[in-house]
């Protein structure tokens, strides 16, 4: 992150002179600290959720950049609104252009004085691991619960290899997962995304070399009016894009009106 002092004229003040009694105006100016992520290190979950909860109620274009400075700058509105135009453009322009880079996944991440690790080992995933997960992955405004399900406390590391305490439902960290960073987010969800097209690609090669199975299955979609198998990987790719939309969204560049 890089730090901006800003210098902005806040309010007038009307004064009258004891002599001529005409009116003399006065502007109150402060000095403002502006801290500029310049990572999705620096960018929590919490306010991402909070501004894309805002984006799909807002989609006027200067509004949400205000929005920006406010929710990831934390800047009060009536101070971004007062902000020169250039410096709008720049910063929400650099924080947009995080949200485009590709981001791998983070087994490890810490979190104040705890460190956090990622599911050792998916083939021993627990049913309530599961079932939680399934649950909550795929909602954004659910995404600090899927976290807590995926990462949880590291109880004993050996070089590469450690443990994670034993799951006791979401609720146990998903508080505490509202302030882990964006970047191990993104990582998590891009990581499960590509995981689930592999064991979908592996599916539907099963089915083509058992055409019987594949009947079977065609035959049950045909009756619950079911889109089957083969529209999975469409709507896995569909809910990432939704997930990872902020890049893209119908955010314009702020213009003088």
């Amino acid at each position: 992150m890089y730090f901006l002092t800003y210098q902005i004229q806040t309010k007038e003040v009307i004064l009258f002179t004891s002599t001529t009694k005409k009116q003399l105006k006065r502007y109150i100016i402060m000095k403002v600290k502006i801290t500029i992520p310049t990572s999705l290190n620096e960018i929590t979950l919490e306010q991402y959720q909070r501004f894309i909860s805002i984006s799909e109620k807002n989609e006027e274009g200067n509004f949400l950049q205000l929005k920006m400075l406010e929710i990831f700058c934390r800047i009060p509105l009536d101070v971004a609104s007062n902000m020169s135009l250039k410096d709008v453009n720049e910063i929400t322009q650099s924080i947009n252009e995080m949200f485009a880079k590709e981001y791998k996944l983070q087994t490890i991440f810490k979190l104040g004085n705890t460190n956090f690790g990622f599911i050792p080992n998916l083939d021993e995933i627990s049913l309530g691991e599961f079932s939680d997960l399934d649950n909550y992955f795929g909602k954004i405004d659910k995404m600090h619960n899927a976290m807590a399900v995926l990462y949880r406390p590291i109880t004993d590391k050996s070089k590469d290899k450690y443990l994670i305490e034993d799951y006791n439902g979401s609720i146990t960290y998903c508080d505490v997962m509202k302030f882990m960073p964006m970047d191990v987010v993104f990582g998590a969800m891009v990581f499960f995304y590509n995981l689930s097209n592999e064991l979908l690609l592996s599916s539907l090669n099963y089915l083509e070399e058992n055409p019987q199975v594949q009947a079977m299955i065609d035959k049950h979609n045909s009756e619950t009016n079911g889109d089957g198998i083969h529209l999975s990987m469409l709507s896995l790719k569909l809910m990432l894009e939704d997930l990872m939309k902020f890049p893209n969204y119908n955010l314009q560049v702020l213009s003088p009106s």
